[in-house]
């Protein structure tokens, strides 16, 4: 009984506050010694993070579990109110209610299977950029095809890209649109973050103007205006794209034109730029000039100087800033409006055959962008509408007058886009 009382004293709480009943030697004072308790250490920031995910994790978890018990309801009720309205005997409804019931199983099996990249078989690598690369899979248990984003985790920590990422991911999830990409699902190893998205076999815009040339206007129209309604669909979310140029407009295998690649634009770095760069440089009798230094050409001959550089430009680290609106160029505040304008500049690479400031550097066709008004020309050869002509015009303009500024409604009233 000793030895059990003995035992179970180990386990008391001892005083947090004792007298020492030492004195320390060369001193006649006594001194207390404090013991810390765990309320004392405040929360590190990295703990309130893992806090605030966790808490995040666990209400999206029970919230998607509820989503799920209603469309199950939903479903089975669907199906015995058409059983009740239909001939069927009092068997076969059994038997239709217990099959949708094993399907309904199967489907909650594969929701609680966690993916990972084995689950893939990897094919024909389609894109490759600063983060990562984009292939070709095939799921091994379905057979489906995909294309797989993957996403170096080191790189997008160094570049401070890790928001971005969020944001591409959150938009894909959230948006329900026939105009973007579609995300199936995501998951991550200790290296690298998957994104399984759709797989659009059709390429995308670039590689359509690079083998035509240039669009008629009826063939532009079309495209122009799936493009509206996609831009449409992400400012419904209060989401900017920011990045939209022709590499990012992709094509499914009946031609229809989805928008990709949300959260992982990079545009030019113009942290070093100072007012004077984009001055507009005035000529021997006052007027404006252009870029002193650059050639003048033909419209031909600038189709072919772009088509020379344009997959370089793609796929350079710094890419190209040609689709860029001057206002993000500022760094002085900018909206939704600033997608209406990259909107704008494909049109007219679509009918030109080149985006309208094209430079033979990035610096200087920055400074095009911000000197819109006068560089924005439209060359004869190209014989554009009147039409045409406007829209583009009313695209390229200041935020204040650029069309879609109060909505894209603006552009589908005006143009007959529904």
């Amino acid at each position: 009984m000793d030895s059990a009382r003995s035992w179970f004293h180990k386990f008391q709480p001892r005083d947090r506050v004792r007298p020492s009943a030492r004195k320390k030697e060369g001193t006649g004072a006594e001194k207390e010694e404090t013991i810390p308790t765990a309320g004392d250490e405040t929360p590190s920031n990295v703990t309130k993070q893992k806090v605030a995910a966790a808490k995040q994790y666990i209400e999206n978890h029970y919230k998607e579990q509820m989503k799920s018990l209603q469309e199950r309801r939903e479903r089975r009720n669907i199906l015995e109110k058409k059983l009740a309205d239909a001939d069927v005997s009092e068997e076969d409804q059994n038997n239709l209610l217990k099959h949708l019931e094993k399907k309904e199983t199967e489907y909650m099996r594969l929701q609680r299977h966690k993916m990972g990249a084995d689950d893939f078989e990897l094919l024909t690598m389609i894109g490759k950029g600063a983060f990562g690369e984009v292939r070709v899979c095939r799921e091994k248990t379905t057979g489906n095809v995909y294309a797989m984003k993957k996403l170096k985790k080191s790189e997008m920590l160094r570049r401070g890209q890790v928001e971005h990422v969020k944001a591409e991911r959150n938009l894909l999830a959230e948006v329900d649109s026939n105009c973007i990409v579609k995300l199936y699902c995501s998951f991550q190893d200790d290296e690298f973050l998957y994104l399984i998205m759709e797989y659009l076999p059709g390429g995308d815009m670039m590689t359509l103007l690079m083998r035509k040339d240039t669009l008629t206007e009826d063939e532009a129209r079309f495209y122009v205006g799936e493009t509206v309604l996609a831009i449409e669909s992400i400012h419904k979310h209060n989401y900017i794209h920011r990045d939209i140029k022709p590499d990012n407009l992709l094509l499914d295998k009946y031609g229809h034109l989805r928008l990709s690649d949300f959260g992982l634009c990079k545009p030019l770095d113009c942290s070093t730029l100072e007012e004077k760069d984009f001055a507009i440089v005035n000529g021997p009798n006052g007027g404006h000039q252009g870029d002193p230094a650059a050639p003048k050409r033909t419209q031909q001959e600038q189709l072919q100087h772009w088509q020379k550089n344009r997959r370089m430009l793609a796929y350079s680290t710094v890419g190209t800033p040609d689709y860029i609106a001057p206002e993000v160029l500022l760094k002085k505040g900018y909206g939704m409006e600033c997608d209406w304008w990259s909107l704008g500049a494909i049109m007219y690479e679509m009918l030109v055959g080149y985006p309208p400031f094209y430079s033979d550097d990035p610096m200087s066709t920055c400074r095009k962008i911000v000197n819109w008004r006068t560089h924005l020309k439209f060359p004869e050869e190209a014989s554009l509408s009147s039409e045409a002509k406007d829209l583009i015009s009313k695209l390229l303009c200041n935020v204040s007058q650029r069309l879609g500024s109060k909505g894209a409604d603006e552009i589908k009233v005006l143009y007959g886009v529904s």
